[in-house]
């Protein structure tokens, strides 16, 4: 399959005669394909709604969604419901938003700057990165709350991606998407034999790590979501100005040096934002996997191959999936409940061997 081609199965970016810029992908020019792409978004942006509903109304015992509205517009403080809403209901739903949009973009980001259709975070030692500085918060500072993990998680992250990108960057041909994927990949073997040495050893912190490395919404407040919110902010910002430098990384390097693009300064713009996010949703929700692999494919299908489109649309339903799944582990074993990151596994992983005929049917 070349370089270029996408998972999805689509035709490669490239130039279309109908008067489009050279950045748009072929086979979606129109008035039609954009109603089409508008159409797609609102549906999704749709069931993001609905799914916050969801999430604020059904948990160990439902609440009316009457009730709901009636805390989130007209709190009384003695009421039961309204205190459940606000109190517990709404901030784990702003924490799953916020994480589910972050791993949302920084999967459609990374499979664009890596050219690889079955990239995530974990693919560039991120959560590796962000998982042994938790460890580190455990085992030396004795941390023991999910606020304590925000800022070890995210500075995990951020250093990983530093690392691996400034690694990637050594030798005359600078960064490549084979030599990031490279570079990650032995960043994450480093960083997870650490882990398991440190774990085989110690069972305290076993027991609390494992419930962080599951991935979940609990213990997660407001105040953590407020603090990060300007890393998220600025991520979403700069990762939504990259659809020009994706689709021009699409095409290929030579092509897109052709067509006016610094791959330097792009790669490095794109991968400034997928710290940002990764860190962040990392921090928010733990190493939720799947969410930033499925996703963008999802999108492609819904959108076509236009990075412009799919990073919007892969937020939207980023947010989608992980808010869904975390209700859904409210659902199934009630009073009881299951990690969020479980069930994301558990509905990902049958999309993923999906996925995978797909693109051997496509590459026949």
């Amino acid at each position: 399959m070349p370089p270029g081609r996408l998972l999805s199965g689509g035709p490669s970016p490239g130039r279309v005669r109908d008067g489009t810029s050279a950045d748009t992908p072929a086979g979606l020019p129109g008035a039609r394909n954009r109603t089409r792409r508008l159409l797609a978004l609102a549906a999704v942006g749709l069931l993001l709604v609905l799914a916050v509903l969801a999430s604020l109304a059904w948990g160990a015992r439902d609440i009316p969604l009457a009730t709901v509205l009636e805390a989130l517009s007209a709190p009384r403080p003695a009421d039961n419901d309204h205190a459940v809403v606000l109190d517990l209901r709404v901030p784990r739903t702003v924490v799953g938003l916020l994480g589910g949009l972050a791993l949302g973009l920084v999967g459609a980001l990374l499979q664009g700057l890596t050219r690889n259709p079955i990239a995530d975070p974990g693919l560039l030692g991120i959560n590796a990165g962000a998982s042994l500085m938790v460890l580190v918060a455990i085992t030396s500072f004795e941390v023991s709350t999910a606020g304590g993990y925000v800022w070890f998680a995210f500075g995990g992250a951020a250093v990983a991606g530093l690392v691996v990108y400034g690694a990637a960057s050594l030798g005359w041909e600078g960064v490549t998407p084979v030599k990031l994927a490279l570079v990650g990949a032995a960043f994450t073997a480093v960083a997870t034999s650490l882990i398991t040495l440190v774990l085989l050893v110690d069972h305290r912190t076993l027991e609390e790590f494992r419930f962080w490395s599951v991935g979940s919404l609990v213990g997660r407040s407001m105040g953590t979501a407020a603090v990060l919110a300007p890393f998220l902010v600025a991520g979403a910002a700069l990762a939504l100005l990259s659809g020009r430098v994706l689709n021009a990384l699409a095409l290929g390097d030579d092509v897109a040096r052709g067509l006016g693009q610094s791959l330097s300064a792009g790669r490095a713009a794109v991968m400034t934002a997928v710290v940002l996010l990764s860190g962040a949703a990392t921090s928010l929700v733990g190493p939720v996997a799947f969410v930033g692999l499925v996703v963008p494919h999802l999108s492609r299908a819904l959108v076509g191959i236009d990075y412009r489109w799919i990073l919007p649309c892969s937020a939207l339903a980023g947010g989608v999936l992980l808010l869904a799944a975390d209700v859904l582990g409210r659902l199934l074993l009630r009073p009881s409940e299951i990690e969020v990151g479980l069930v994301v596994a558990f509905l990902g992983a049958p999309v993923l061997i999906w996925l995978v005929r797909r693109s051997k049917a496509v590459s026949v």
